[in-house]
Parts: structure tokens; sequence; C-alpha cells
């Protein structure tokens, strides 16, 4: 059944544990209900107190969350992230979730294209010394200018295949030290993965990295039940990088346009200044490194 196929691979559905997530971080105070003298055995909101805020019945609200019902109309979709108090990437998400849950089986697929546009590597390579780079849906690498590849320190020493920022972030040992703020570059991780959940939970490569993940970061773990889903796609970056010391970049990432997923991250600083001269260095040191004008998924 349909139900069985949007379940994520571990019992119920993305939708109702979406449901159970974000109830579990309301508080009755922060909806304006009265707080009961008596112990409350889980944290958040009781199913009951959400049901009545949305206005549908406990009955229906509960069969939800259990998976059991995966039709909601678009109103109570509306109501339930009114109630919820999601903004409005979160309310997108819960409309992805519950239009999406009662969709025809379809056998997952095997991944999207690795092939990024006709043309983009030029352009990445005219964009120099700002580092860019292409990743897909879930973050592979998939094709970096010199300074692109090299401003994660360390990640092209892994093979081309394993070159993943959501695992790099998460896994390897220099993210820590080179991102200034590496608590909210993780966040922003676990946040745009929930977006391909949503859409294919069941994708052999999307499934694959959330358990790899999961398995050797508590940190991700944690992050990814919380069910976050609302990402960055520009600001500023503070790096301590190994090869030109401390840099702050702007950045601002930019979907492709007839690709599955694909999107390009381009980073800045204004020039004259030393976070500009810090990042003309850096491309320079990473063409010496790789030995050609642009790195694709592999320097090789």
């Amino acid at each position: 059944m349909a139900r069985e196929q949007r379940s994520g691979g571990n019992g119920g559905t993305e939708l109702g544990r979406f449901l159970r997530a974000r109830r579990a971080r309301l508080t009755p105070e922060e909806v304006g209900l009265p707080v009961g003298g008596g112990l409350r055995r889980t944290p958040g909101l009781r199913r009951e107190e959400l049901a009545t805020i949305a206005g549908i019945s406990i009955d229906y609200y509960a069969r939800l969350e259990r998976g059991t019902e995966t039709n909601p109309s678009p109103a109570v979709v509306d109501a339930l992230a009114r109630a919820l108090r999601l903004g409005e990437g979160e309310h997108r998400h819960l409309r992805e979730l519950a239009f999406g849950a009662d969709r025809p089986v379809t056998a997952p697929s095997s991944g999207p294209s690795r092939t990024v546009p006709e043309g983009i590597e030029l352009l990445m390579e005219s964009m120099r010394p700002h580092p860019v780079y292409v990743v897909g849906r879930t973050f592979d690498v998939l094709a970096a200018n010199p300074g692109g590849l090299r401003l994660f320190a360390g990640i092209d020493d892994w093979p081309a295949e394993r070159r993943n920022l959501a695992r790099y972030v998460v896994l390897h040992p220099a993210a820590r030290a080179l991102i200034d703020d590496w608590e909210d570059a993780l966040h922003s991780c676990v946040a745009w993965l929930r977006g391909p959940a949503a859409i294919e939970p069941d994708a052999p490569d999307l499934t694959a990295l959330i358990a790899e993940l999961r398995q050797h970061s508590p940190e991700f773990a944690d992050l990814w039940d919380r069910y976050d889903v609302v990402g960055s796609t520009q600001g500023r970056r503070l790096f301590h990088h190994p090869d030109v010391g401390d840099l702050t970049l702007g950045f601002q990432g930019m979907t492709l346009n007839g690709t599955n997923g694909q999107f390009l991250v381009a980073f800045y600083a204004q020039p004259g200044t030393p976070d500009h001269d810090a990042m003309v260095l850096l491309d320079r040191v990473a063409q010496e490194r790789f030995g050609k004008p642009s790195a694709s998924a592999s320097p090789a």
C-alpha cells in the first residue's frame, strides 16, 4: 500500500513522525493552555491538546500520527500547521508529506544523475577565485572549481564517490576545527536532507547516507529526530583554514534548473578586504594542489 511506501523504513509514516516530533516541542504555555498539576508522561503537548487546538477530532489526529490515515485535506494540513506553530518552510514540508503520503507505490529510484548540466564547469571556472561547487540532492559533491573543493580542507583526500558535504560536516575530523559555527552547519545539513527524505524516503542513496550518519554521530541522530526542515541558502561563514588562516565568506545557493535537485553554491568576499585576499590565496593554493584549472568530482 502507499502507506508502506512512505514509511521511511522503520515503521509508521514520515507524516506521523513529523507530527509527533513537532508536537513534542510545544509546551502548553506556548499555545496558551493552562498548566495542570498532574505529571505529564511525555514532553510537549498531548495528542488531545493538539487536536483541540487544530479543531479536528482526537481519533482522526491519532490516526494521522499512527499512519493509518494518510490523506488529510488541505484545510486539515493548514490547521495542523497553525496549531504546531510552523514557519513557512515547515508548513511547506508538512504539505509535501501529507499530499505525498498516498501516492501510488513505485520502486525506489537508484538515485539521480551525477552529471552536471553542460557549461556549469565552465561557469565555475569563470567565477574564480570565488569558491564554487555543485552538490546533488543528498549533498554529494558533483563538481567544483579548485577553491570550491579546497575550501572544505581534507574532503579531497576522500575518494570521489564519498565526497559529500553532509558526510564531511558530520564525520570528517577536520570539519569542527575548520567551520567556526560547526553546530549551525550541522543543523543546516540535517534540515536540507529532510527535503529529499520527505519526497523519496526509501531511495537507496538517501537511506544509506542517513543510516551512516546516524550510526556514527549521536549529534546528527538527535537533530534528525527533531525534524527541523529549514536550512539556509545564503549567509556568511567563518572558516579557520589550514592553508590561508581565518576568512569570512558570504555564500549564496542556487537551484540548477533541469536537474533532479542539483544545487550550485558560490562563496564571495568584498575586493580589497583581508577575506578577499585570503580567498585569492586559497584559489592559488588549490590550483597548485590539484594541478589543473578546474576540479570535477575527482582531482585525478
